[in-house]
């Protein structure tokens, strides 16, 4: 205990209670044991001293009373994490169970439902809507592909293809520079 009766240790059953011996505890001017508390502190109104010296006795027992339940508590505690350890329920455990309890009462809860349905239905939707787009987008390629420039750029291409393939003139490398080609450099692609 420190010196003036408390205990600044904050998990101590003991904290802020007053010490068990009677030398810390002031004796009023009758001789009288009072609270540290109560040094030096008038009466109210209405109490006379006697009454005052027995709800400071009754102070006494009541805060004696604390005492002893923090003490049986810590020990019921202690004997619960006790066998909370030899039933192998660690921290962790305890609290992946909490998790999983926590989530499954979220999970019943109306609110998450009507969410689920909600993001649910806007699935659906940006689906059928990335569906429309790819819809659009093949038919929009579709009638590029048979545009009459694709056609003259797909000629080209396979000209070029054939020859390479078959070894081009002179050196046997393709002539990329043919008078076909000239003719297009000025083409929009």
């Amino acid at each position: 205990m420190e010196p003036g009766g408390q205990d600044i240790n904050l998990n101590s059953p003991n904290k802020g209670l007053l010490t068990d011996t009677m030398t810390e505890v002031p004796v009023g001017p009758s001789g009288v044991h009072m609270p540290a508390d109560a040094a030096g502190a008038s009466l109210p109104e209405g109490l006379t001293e006697a009454e005052a010296e027995e709800l400071r006795a009754e102070l006494v027992k009541v805060e004696e009373e604390i005492l002893t339940l923090r003490q049986v508590l810590a020990a019921k505690e202690h004997h619960a994490t006790e066998l909370k350890r030899k039933l192998g329920q660690t921290p962790l455990n305890q609290l992946k169970m909490n998790l999983s309890r926590s989530l499954q009462e979220v999970q019943m809860s109306t609110a998450y439902k009507k969410t689920q349905e909600t993001l649910s239905h806007a699935g659906q939707r940006t689906t059928a809507a990335l569906s429309n787009v790819g819809t659009a987008i093949s038919r929009r390629l579709g009638d590029m592909r048979n545009s009459p420039t694709f056609k003259s750029f797909e000629e080209r291409v396979g000209s070029l293809k054939n020859r390479a393939s078959s070894g081009g003139e002179g050196n046997g490398s393709p002539n990329l520079n043919s008078q076909d080609d000239k003719s297009q450099d000025s083409a929009p692609f």
